[in-house]
């Protein structure tokens, strides 16, 4: 197939996704390991993210038969999902962009073969090209990105939260998440294992297997064996080791609709975690929700610094032997109040508040 093939498939993959997306040779050497021709093809048909399979026999000539082993073979693959309408019952075919979709789907298995290796290495050129597009077009870009919703809710380490007379609800609370859904499958965090196939493995040393799907997501993860059925008991049990390692748990809503059920919730590292990643190499903004802030007692601080290395947003600094929290960065996920041992800090509740950081501005030489 030609060049201007593959940048057709290109560009149909990254209008499927949320985030701008520029269509680099390191994007199509990528598609091209991950696609077939016959089934990037296939993928051109999809001029809208979902369709189901009426709508898809529409659009292309082929037996029933052969669109339905096709579909089965790209869900496996992780370049469409399948998920039954809950209004209608009707199976709908999504297919995925790039980030977030493909990526994380390709790694989730938590696979070690020398293809692994070379996806890796291909996402990682393609990531470097949206760094240095946004780089390039910074003040134009900004407005785009300030447009786009929320990609996750942070949610905080439920013993530390000062509630005062109110009481924490189901929408903050991780634990009660988890009892929502029968439906919980685990996988392999894809951003882990993506570092550790890049031979830059998490300097804290976390557990990968603890990336949590909840009801259609996990249904879909459980059949095409992305990962495994759990219960809820060995759910939070994973979440409070997560939690040991230092890690941030965070709360992916379907479509990234908050008012929409949840997906997904990840335990994130800030050396691996692909969100922080993105904004930390100057690629993307970091947008999440919280309904919580990292507040220091003056009185018992000691000024020790084990919350200035735990967060994963680097918003607190010692001045004069105190911690400093500076508040605009703060994603309220708890983790310096959980590791202080001083039990200096507490997390204040805020109410919902939007965390919108732009992403950094990369200085060349």
């Amino acid at each position: 197939m030609t060049e201007k093939f593959w940048y057709k498939v290109a560009r149909t993959i990254a209008k499927s996704g949320v985030f701008p997306v520029p269509i680099s040779e390191h994007l199509k050497e990528l598609l091209q390991n991950l696609l077939t021709e016959d089934q990037a093809k296939f993928l051109l048909i999809f001029k809208k993210p979902s369709m189901t399979l009426e709508q898809i026999k529409q659009r292309i000539d082929m037996e029933e038969e052969t669109i339905i082993t096709m579909l089965n073979t790209l869900m496996h693959n992780g370049i469409i999902i399948g998920a039954k309408s809950k209004s209608t019952g009707v199976m709908v075919y999504r297919l995925m962009g790039l980030y977030p979709g493909i990526f994380e789907y390709t790694f989730l298995r938590g696979t070690t073969t020398e293809r692994d290796n070379k996806l890796a290495e291909l996402f990682e050129k393609s990531f470097q090209k949206i760094s240095e597009g946004t780089q390039k077009n910074y003040d134009n870009i900004i407005n785009v990105f300030k447009d786009l919703p929320p990609t996750d809710r942070t949610l905080p380490v439920e013993k530390e939260v000062e509630v005062g007379t109110e009481m924490v609800v189901p929408f903050e609370d991780i634990k009660k998440y988890i009892e929502e859904y029968e439906d919980i499958a685990v996988a392999h965090c894809y951003c882990r294992h993506w570092k550790d196939l890049l031979n830059d493995p998490c300097k804290l040393g976390a557990p990968k297997k603890n990336c949590f799907l909840l009801d259609k997501s996990a249904q879909f993860a459980i059949e095409q064996n992305f990962g495994r059925r759990v219960s809820k008991e060995e759910a939070i049990k994973i979440l409070k080791e997560a939690e040991d390692y230092g890690l941030v748990h965070k709360v992916f809503h379907v479509h990234s609709d908050l008012d929409r059920g949840i997906e997904a919730i990840c335990n994130c590292c800030k050396c691996c975690c692909g969100i922080l990643n993105f904004y930390s190499r100057g690629a993307l903004p970091l947008h999440t929700v919280s309904s919580y802030l990292a507040k220091v007692d003056e009185e018992i601080c000691s000024g020790c610094a084990i919350c200035v290395n735990i967060c994963p947003m680097e918003t607190i600094n010692v001045d004069d032997t105190l911690a400093v929290v500076h508040e605009e960065k703060c994603i309220g996920c708890g983790l310096c109040a959980y590791h202080c041992t001083e039990q200096a800090i507490h997390l204040k509740r805020t109410g919902p508040r939007d965390v919108f950081l732009l992403p950094k501005r990369i200085k060349t030489e």
